[in-house]
């Protein structure tokens, strides 16, 4: 990975992506409502984990095609916020979409676990009377 980064760079651009999502989010409730329905109808189907990819991707087929909606676009970026959201409003299901960290979450967790393996090192080599 690359680490030209500081964490707190890092942590913008989580930010950054995560309001352009809830913005995103707040001017299309049909699909929160979409995704909620369609999970819950995986949970009650027996499943006990699903793709939150394939719930968006069915979204997309009933806007798109049932509807006659025409050409709508749910960004890629956006899928892991709503499978996050869904286990936020029902902490019963948590854990029902295999969610990974993002990709600045890991990046932070490295850079971070690296700063405690530097002063360590640092603390060897350093004496204090």
């Amino acid at each position: 990975m690359k680490y030209d980064v500081t964490i707190s760079q890092l942590r913008e651009q989580l930010d950054k992506r995560k309001n352009e999502w809830w913005l995103w989010h707040q001017a299309n409730p049909l699909i929160w409502k979409k995704f909620e329905e369609y999970t819950l109808e995986a949970i009650n189907a027996g499943k006990k984990s699903y793709s939150h990819w394939a719930i968006v991707n069915r979204i997309r087929w009933h806007c798109e095609v049932e509807t006659k909606g025409g050409a709508f676009k749910i960004s890629n970026n956006h899928i892991a916020f709503y499978a996050r959201l869904f286990h936020a409003y029902h902490a019963d299901h948590a854990g029902f979409f295999n969610v990974k960290p993002f990709k600045e979450e890991v990046m932070i967790e490295e850079a971070s676990m690296r700063n405690v393996i530097y002063l360590n090192e640092a603390k060897k080599t350093c004496t204090f009377e």
